[in-house]
């Protein structure tokens, strides 16, 4: 009997040992500076010194490409100069007797990390890195990141060129919502002139569900690394600096964030309530959450929706009238909310024939009614 009894003790520890260990992140990240972020809400699954200011080498090209994107037409002609072509580190080998378009700068820029690309588009939009440079800084600041500073194009080593792995992870998150920049940084390979290039981050075709970003590296810097991957609509960010072992880092703490956490998802497209409507033209209505609402839960936690309107529901509504709430309650705490819209116009039926007085009841009786949560 006490044989039993230590066995099942002994089972019951170890499977509670193997459920915390599903939830724990990495402990053996190489990175100096990491983060783990989800693009879709903003939570931060994993950090370690993420506010560190460090020398980020080429991922500074993150930057520069949403810049020149924002700011160009990716189909204007760039008449290159020597100099631009001789810039130190790694390059596209620009041939400076030949005309490139901005987009196939930005290619040789974000596949290959050319500096030259990175020189040449800076000096083509703006004249100069200099004032290339505060064009990118301009932008660190719209987005509100902190502790970033940029000096050139490129990333080579300045000691006033830093930035943080919260930030770059921000960075990332709002450059692949544009579509231009997305194309590029997921492509494997392009070819440009007679020329073919190979897209540096090797996780495209080693790590399931990745579709960028950006390597970097420098002596003084290190190893610099940002990818982007997505899986079951959730895309996730993971910035390393200064890591020996990045391709590794980043694996692990992308499989760490795929396999604990999941996204609830509610929109327009998603999320379409239907409800009886009196007096209608029409015997319903739909509504739908005004705003679309993300939220980012493990994978063990209990999601519940509830759904916030009034008992009856009259025709008169308009188009994009709050209607009643949306409300996610997680392990049984309220989560987040969001208002109930009409899709439609919600127009009263042509037989009613209702008097001023009688509108007026309605409208009170509307204010009074009780909600009701399903």
């Amino acid at each position: 009997m006490k044989k039993i009894l230590k066995t099942t003790i002994c089972m019951i520890i170890l499977a509670s040992m193997l459920c915390a260990n599903a939830f724990a992140a990495p402990s053996d990240i190489s990175a100096k500076s990491a983060i783990l972020y989800c693009a879709d809400t903003g939570d931060v699954l994993y950090e370690k010194n993420a506010d560190k200011r460090m020398l980020i080498a080429s991922v500074t090209k993150i930057m520069t490409a949403i810049v020149v994107i924002e700011n160009c037409d990716l189909n204007e002609q760039v008449k290159l100069k020597p100099e631009w072509c001789a810039i130190e580190g790694s390059s596209m080998y620009l041939d400076y007797r030949k005309s490139y378009t901005v987009k196939e700068l930005l290619t040789g820029l974000l596949l290959v990390s050319g500096n030259d690309a990175a020189t040449a588009l800076a000096c083509h939009m703006s004249g100069d890195e200099r004032s290339f440079s505060a064009k990118m800084n301009e932008k660190a600041k719209e987005l509100g990141l902190k502790n970033s500073s940029f000096r050139n194009p490129h990333g080579l080593d300045d000691p006033e060129h830093y930035s943080t792995a919260r930030d770059l992870a921000v960075l990332a998150s709002y450059c692949m919502e544009n579509e231009q920049f997305r194309e590029i940084v997921s492509s494997y390979s392009a070819k440009i002139k007679d020329q073919t290039y190979y897209n540096h981050n090797k996780l495209l075709v080693n790590y399931d569900g990745c579709i960028g970003l950006k390597t970097g590296y420098t002596i003084a810097a290190g190893r610099t690394l940002v990818s982007c991957a997505e899986r079951n609509g959730m895309r996730l960010i993971c910035v390393t600096l200064s890591a020996p072992d990045d391709w590794d880092d980043h694996k692990k703490l992308l499989d760490y964030g795929f396999e604990n956490y999941k996204l609830s998802a509610y929109s327009g497209n998603s999320f379409k309530l239907e409800l009886p409507i009196a007096s209608a033209a029409e015997d319903t209505a739909i509504a739908i959450p005004e705003n679309e609402l993300k939220l980012l839960t493990l994978n063990d936690d209990v999601v519940d929706v509830k759904l916030e309107v009034p008992r009856i529901l009259f025709a008169g509504g308009v188009k994009g009238e709050k209607v009643g709430k949306l409300k996610v309650f997680v392990n049984g705490e309220l989560a987040a909310e969001e208002n109930l819209v009409y899709t439609e116009n919600v127009p009263v039926d042509s037989s009613e024939h209702l008097t001023a007085w009688e509108h007026l009841q309605r409208l009170l009786n509307e204010a009074t009614k009780p909600l009701y949560i399903s």
